[in-house]
């Protein structure tokens, strides 16, 4: 989980950054015809999603950790 959530992560901060040198991803070029707003919205929504996965992937291997030690 932690690794889709830092791909997830990336493609958003991605397509916030690419438009300022005059680049996009092609599958997700079509975000930008939805508005101006709301392809902010959905970008900014992929890297909260990216940053939930990472953090639940984390605290998983944790829990799974502490799990190990206690039946010893």
């Amino acid at each position: 989980m932690r690794k889709l959530g830092v791909y997830v992560m990336i493609i958003g901060i991605a397509l916030i950054i690419l438009p300022y040198f005059d680049l996009t991803i092609k599958f997700f070029g079509e975000i930008d015809k939805l508005g101006p707003t709301t392809a902010l919205a959905v970008k900014l929504g992929l890297i909260l999603i990216g940053a939930v996965l990472f953090f639940i992937g984390k605290s998983s291997k944790q829990d799974s950790t502490a799990e190990e030690e206690a039946s010893e």
